[in-house]
C-alpha cells in the first residue's frame, strides 16, 4: 500500500489539478484563506506548496499582491524542452540497455493507461498515464538525480500538456508516437529511441508554439 502523502504534498497535488484543469487559470490570484478553507488544512502547508510552484514557475508572487498562476510563455515552454531532450537522451540511452521483463512491463501498462484516458478524453488521467509511461522508461537508466531534475522540468509544463491533450488529433498522435517509443525500447536500439522521443517532444512544441503565440497576442 502507498504511504499517505503528507499535507503539504496533498495541497500541491490538488493546486496542480487545478491548474491543470483549469479550475485555476493563467493570471488567476491565488486567494489562500478560501483554497485553505476548501481543502480543510491550515495556510502552513499551503504555502509550503505555494513556494514549490513558485519554484517551479507554476505560480509568482508579487509583493502586497500575493500569488497568482503562471501565464503560459513560448520562451519558458522551449527552454524546458530544450533541457528535457539533453537529459532525457542520456538518460535514455543509459537505460535502453538496462531493461528487464518487469520494467518493460511497466512501460506498456502506462501506455494501456494513456490509450485509454485519451479514448474517453480524459485529459487528467491522460497527463498522469504519460508521466509514468516516460518515467517508465527512462528510471532504468540508474541515475537517480538526473531524474529529479527531470521530474522537475515536467511538473512545470503540466499545463502546456493539458492544452495540448485538449486536440483528440493530438491524443490520437500521442498513442502512435508512444508505439514508436515502445518498439525502440523492445529492440534495445538506443538511437531509435532517443529519435523517437525526439520527435515526440517537437511534434508537441510546434502544436502549442501557435496556441501559446494566440494566447500571448489576445490576452489583455
Amino acid at each position: 500500500m502507498p504511504r499517505p502523502p503528507t499535507t503539504q504534498e496533498f495541497v500541491l497535488d490538488e493546486l496542480r489539478k487545478a491548474i491543470v484543469a483549469g479550475r485555476l487559470r493563467p493570471r488567476d490570484p491565488i486567494r489562500q484563506d478560501t483554497i485553505a478553507h476548501r481543502l480543510g488544512v491550515s495556510r502552513v502547508p499551503l504555502r509550503e506548496a505555494l513556494k514549490t510552484l513558485e519554484a517551479e514557475g507554476q505560480v509568482v508572487y508579487r509583493p502586497h499582491r500575493g500569488y497568482s498562476v503562471a501565464e503560459m510563455s513560448l520562451a519558458d515552454l522551449l527552454e524546458v524542452y530544450r533541457l528535457r531532450e539533453l537529459l532525457e537522451s542520456e538518460a535514455a540511452e543509459a537505460a535502453v540497455q538496462r531493461f528487464t521483463d518487469a520494467e518493460l512491463t511497466r512501460v506498456t501498462d502506462a501506455q494501456h493507461d494513456v490509450e485509454e484516458a485519451a479514448r474517453t478524453g480524459d485529459v487528467i488521467a491522460m497527463i498522469a498515464a504519460n508521466r509514468r509511461f516516460h518515467f517508465a522508461v527512462l528510471e532504468p537508466c540508474g541515475m537517480p538525480r538526473l531524474l529529479r531534475i527531470v521530474g522537475t522540468l515536467w511538473d512545470a509544463t503540466d499545463a502546456y500538456r493539458a492544452v495540448y491533450y485538449n486536440s483528440e488529433v493530438n491524443r490520437v498522435r500521442v498513442c502512435h508516437e508512444h508505439e514508436a517509443i515502445v518498439g525502440a525500447v523492445r529492440r534495445r536500439d538506443a538511437a531509435e529511441l532517443t529519435a523517437a522521443l525526439t520527435a515526440h517532444r517537437q511534434h508537441t512544441v510546434e502544436s502549442l508554439e501557435g496556441t501559446i503565440d494566440t494566447r500571448e497576442e489576445t490576452d489583455p
